[in-house]
């Protein structure tokens, strides 16, 4: 398992529109500028977000993206879904059958059952997790996330409130 650059990056779009999101809509000029990546690359993030419902766009000399809502009702799972989708789809365990055309485990497999409660348990974690929360500062997000009483609903700290 592993996240593809286009999550990540769309995840940098993402934010850069949230930091902005009381201010004029940003170009793809703009946001590869912020996140020093190419003018190509940024444009296909977009259309991704923009289908996916994440992000709006307004055309003309005064056009670019905005956030579709507001930065805390999307979530690191939204993003994700839309950019890459599940991180262990259904069809995961048939894409590795060793050298048969099926996997030899099909009805009983203690690893599809291993997948599937890893899969719910990233899941949990990225719902709870807002682009506004991501736009705290990292020793902030680092605490909350290491905090052993974290539910979704304890606020994550703001950058002082985690230093004291």
């Amino acid at each position: 398992m592993q996240l593809l650059a286009q999550e990540e990056y769309g995840l940098r779009c993402l934010l850069e529109l949230s930091r902005h999101r009381d201010a004029r809509p940003l170009t793809i000029h703009e946001i590869a500028e912020a996140e020093g990546l190419s003018q190509d690359y940024t444009a296909k993030l977009l259309r991704a977000l923009r289908k996916g419902e994440l992000v709006t766009s307004t055309r003309g000399a005064a056009g670019g993206y905005r956030l579709a809502r507001p930065a805390g009702e999307i979530t690191v799972w939204d993003a994700i879904q839309v950019l890459g989708g599940a991180l262990f789809p259904d069809s995961f365990c048939a894409c590795h059958p060793g050298q048969r055309d099926c996997c030899v485990r099909r009805s009983d497999c203690a690893l599809r059952a291993l997948w599937r409660v890893v899969d719910g348990a990233v899941r949990d974690v990225l719902e709870g997790i807002s682009l506004e929360d991501l736009a705290r500062s990292e020793p902030a997000m680092v605490t909350w996330l290491r905090s052993p009483e974290r539910d979704v609903d304890t606020p994550i700290p703001k950058a002082d409130e985690s230093a004291n």
